[in-house]
């Protein structure tokens, strides 16, 4: 089993331009990058044409460490200063769920741990610090 922690920045519309900019700045170079109407689609949230060409997830390379980044879902609140996430990946559900039910302790779940499209045990959450947590757990391949 491994656990990782991978910044994952929230952006305003703006990720490919921020993107570009870390290529030049940093020497980043682009493991993945889907937009939101590239994602399957789920009836429960109906995708806004202007969301289509949006980044729903993005994850670049810095040397040795991978930053992810996604831009913010439309109709969702951006506040400058708290785009910033950690992402804790896993590879085992069953610390993944371990994780969840530590984290948010004192703190407030925004989505609960649940199978997605990309994971099979994914949730995000606020700790008792204020410190937004994504819970990411790899398929298995």
């Amino acid at each position: 089993m491994t656990v990782k922690l991978e910044p994952y920045l929230m952006m305003d519309g703006n990720t490919k331009d921020a993107i570009e900019f870390y290529k030049e700045a940093l020497g980043a170079e682009v493991l993945f990058l889907q937009t939101f109407g590239e994602m399957p689609e789920n009836p429960e949230f109906p995708l806004p044409e202007e969301a289509k060409g949006l980044v729903g997830h993005a994850m670049v390379r810095v040397g040795e460490t991978d930053l992810m980044f996604s831009d913010n879902f439309p109709g969702t609140p951006f506040a400058v200063g708290n785009q910033v996430t950690i992402c804790i990946s896993s590879t085992d559900i069953e610390r993944s769920r371990q994780i969840y039910e530590a984290l948010p302790v004192g703190g407030q779940v925004h989505m609960p741990l649940t199978e997605t499209f990309f994971s099979p045990a994914y949730a995000v959450l606020t700790d008792k610090f204020g410190v937004t947590w994504q819970v990411y757990t790899h398929a298995n391949k």
